[in-house]
């Protein structure tokens, strides 16, 4: 064929049809039935001699033989039942003595606000998620599903089995990639499963995780005839464990076992006032605790309502509610150009704070509210720094805003605004500049916009950890005119501070003594503290590795748009011959692990917009190329840790440091897991982490660890056991394969 992209017609396209029909009819042996005719390679020779001859044809942008999400309905084999509600102390002790008839053991998990799933594995293979729906049927997500990096597409056995859980987004995530554009990551991950086209959405599959509750294997009637005998087990506990062994990752877990009933319900209140305390700092959202009955014999014969099982309780957080009134409106322009509505409130106390202002994220929430100035509304604070309106009651009236009070104890004495629709604005709020609508969102274009400006600049203080240079001094500086572009904050004389508005020499010191500590920094430290949209701390990095030095970035850069088959763009063909999918500087990204097309573009473009700014503070800072890490020195690579308890130093810094040296952090206590970090008043984490057998390390010896030099190791762990003796006095009881018994 000669490496040419020919035409689908003429005597091609009998071709054609016979090679798509062949991919068709082999994906749905391997994804539906688990059976396979051919090798993998005759599949890869197939897929890649049709890409040859019809690069557009729809087969190939089908991902086994998924179905577009929504398409279908799911009849689940297992119903998806809700579960009854509770909120007090006095519903656990009911639950605990009356519905379960007084029993000992029980089980308890974080429950997840996101979107439950339930996956399908036939003869270990993944051939079907869907949602929740009415419980008895869902909708088919199985494509968008495959894109959620930790559900595995194959189990290490040949079984068919039913996991339940949630697909939700990590907090860290949103704020990073969302929190600008959209209410909640709840909402998000709902919509990430069920929409049709990846790039169309307005989020990422990718940027989901899957958190298993529940596993459940069909009869000899429903399942393939070979596969393997489901586990033998007594109790739920058991089954997250066999998750584990076979890579899927439960939400965590405890486990009450306890003498008495009174004594359980006393333990299980003690863990939902524990997950109370550290809702705000967990790494995922989180409305409550789901309490279950271990025994699964036990389950069985207290049995169903039509509505829940009488074996499992949803405790949820008592919601921080209250009515207001919505006075008005402003609209702001953030870092990335959205401009944002921020309802301003008559001051309402929640959670013992006084709130005055809440976000309304953007133009397309403000219609689904259908709300105006002068409607009492609704005030929920779950957990968020940031409350957020939720419903609209109705028209407030006069004695709506009677008693109220700011935070310094002033009674507030507005009048009740007229009740007008509140209006969007057709130019930026700070530069005048005309703003565009994307779906629901308004956005300013101008990357000269001094709102944009400041909030860049905050930002850049704030990752680069610079105190007492916040969003005060950067609107101070703005507006005196002293600052237009970060790369002013290099130019600032003793003289430009002094005359801003209170700033004595002694502050004005610190801020240069601040701004000096920055004028030399690593590529991965200079990408992350841009705050490009969608590129956080860990892919700033990944990508400063791969291209080494800003000279390069930039080359890649300019070529960004180049076509293949140019000087710049690079080669047409590839080395088999065959079309080049995208230009060699994307190519270049597109190497790292985790890196596609779309966050290549996204990184490059969102320097190529900000060229002029990027150039100017290369020319006032030391940009030091990104040190290679050899795989001598790479010596915890794919290491897996989990951080826990206080810690002298910021859990940042250390999931740095642990990434430097190719190690991964992540957020829960699994069998897999590498080693747990544990601090003082370590909690749950630290008890199943030894009832797994997982490594427990102190931060003296991660310190050692992580150091290069072997002196330096020594010195670092004098006087604190060895890895290897820490190992021996924390591990708990050894694990043994459910298959064993």
């Amino acid at each position: 064929m000669g490496g040419e992209n020919t035409s689908a017609t003429g005597e091609n396209a009998e071709r054609i049809a016979f090679l798509a029909n062949q991919i068709a009819h082999h994906s749905n042996l391997y994804f539906n039935h688990a059976q396979t005719e051919i090798s993998d390679g005759e599949y890869d020779d197939l897929f890649d001699e049709l890409k040859l001859l019809d690069p557009s044809h729809p087969q190939l942008s089908q991902v086994g033989s998924d179905i577009d999400p929504g398409s279908e309905k799911v009849t689940h084999l297992f119903p998806m039942q809700s579960l009854d509600k509770a909120t007090t102390d006095d519903e656990i002790l009911h639950f605990v003595n009356e519905t379960s008839k007084g029993q000992t053991r029980f089980i308890s998990q974080p429950k997840l606000d996101g979107s439950a799933l339930s996956l399908e594995y036939r003869m270990g293979r993944l051939v079907k998620a869907a949602t929740r729906g009415s419980g008895q049927r869902g909708e088919n997500v199985t494509r968008n599903a495959r894109r959620i990096a930790n559900i595995p597409e194959s189990l290490p056995m040949p079984i068919d089995a039913h996991v339940r859980g949630e697909v939700i987004m990590p907090l860290s995530v949103f704020t990073q990639k969302y929190a600008e554009t959209a209410p909640n990551p709840r909402n998000l991950a709902a919509g990430a499963l069920r929409q049709k086209h990846a790039e169309q959405g307005k989020s990422d599959a990718a940027d989901l995780r899957f958190y298993a509750y529940d596993v459940k294997f069909p009869s000899a009637e429903h399942r393939h005839p070979d596969s393997v005998q489901p586990p033998m087990t007594n109790f739920d506990s058991e089954l997250l464990v066999w998750l584990e062994k076979a890579g899927i990752e439960p939400a965590e877990w405890d486990v009450v076992n306890a003498p008495t009933a009174a004594k359980a319900a006393d333990e299980l209140m003690q863990i939902t006032r524990r997950w109370s305390a550290k809702r705000e700092e967990y790494h995922l959202e989180i409305d409550g605790v789901v309490i279950k009955l271990d025994d699964l014999n036990i389950r069985q014969q207290l049995g169903n309502t039509a509505h829940h099982p009488r074996w499992a309780l949803a405790w949820k957080f008592p919601p921080d509610i209250a009515a207001t009134v919505l006075m008005s409106v402003d609209w702001q322009t953030g870092r990335t150009g959205n401009v944002t509505p921020v309802a301003r409130l008559a001051p309402q106390v929640l959670s013992g704070v006084t709130i005055e202002n809440a976000t309304l994220h953007n133009i397309g929430e403000v219609e689904r509210l259908d709300i105006h100035l002068g409607d009492k509304v609704r005030l929920v604070r779950r957990g968020d720094v940031i409350p957020k309106v939720e419903a609209v009651i109705g028209p407030a009236t006069k004695s709506d805003l009677r008693g109220r009070f700011h935070a310094d104890g002033s009674q507030f004495t507005a009048d009740l605004p007229q009740r007008t629709p509140p209006i969007p604005p057709t130019n930026c709020p700070s530069c005048e500049n005309e703003l565009i609508i994307e779906g629901a969102f308004l956005r300013c274009e101008n990357i000269l916009c001094s709102a944009r400006t400041i909030h860049s600049l905050t930002y850049w203080c704030r990752f680069l950890e610079m105190d007492g240079i916040g969003e005060k001094i950067s609107q101070q500086l703005s507006q005196s005119g002293l600052l237009n572009s970060i790369g002013d904050l290099y130019r600032l004389t003793m003289e430009d501070l002094l005359s801003l508005d209170r700033m004595a020499e002694k502050s004005a010191n610190n801020v240069l003594g601040e701004i000096a500590k920055t004028t030399e920094m690593k590529l991965s430290k200079f990408l992350g503290a841009l705050g490009l949209p969608g590129i956080g701390p860990e892919l700033a990095t990944l990508v400063a590795e791969k291209v080494v030095s800003f000279s390069s970035l930039i080359e890649l850069v300019e070529r960004r748009d180049a076509l293949p088959g140019t000087d710049e763009g690079g080669p047409e063909l590839d080395e088999k011959g065959k079309p080049v999918k995208y230009n060699s500087a994307i190519a270049t990204l597109v190497e790292i692990d985790g890196v596609g097309e779309k966050v290549a573009k996204q990184l490059f473009n969102g320097i190529g917009i900000r060229l002029e700014m990027v150039l100017d503070l290369a020319n006032v800072l030391t940009i030091i190329d990104q040190p290679i890490i050899s795989n001598e020195e790479n010596k915890l690579l794919g290491v897996t840790f989990c951080i826990t308890g206080s810690l002298s130093r910021s859990r940042k810094e250390i999931q740095q440091e642990i990434k430097q040296k190719g190690g991964k952090v992540v957020g829960s206590v699994s069998s897999n897991l590498g080693y747990l970090v544990a601090g003082e008043k370590s909690g749950s984490k630290l008890s199943k982490a030894q009832s797994l057998g997982v490594t427990i390390i102190t931060e003296a010896e991660l310190s050692a660890l992580l150091i290069e030099d072997e002196s330096a190791r020594a010195e670092t762990t004098d006087n604190v056991p060895s890895v290897d003796d820490n190992i021996k006095a924390q591990k708990g009881p050894s694990q043994t394969s459910l298959y064993d018994h």
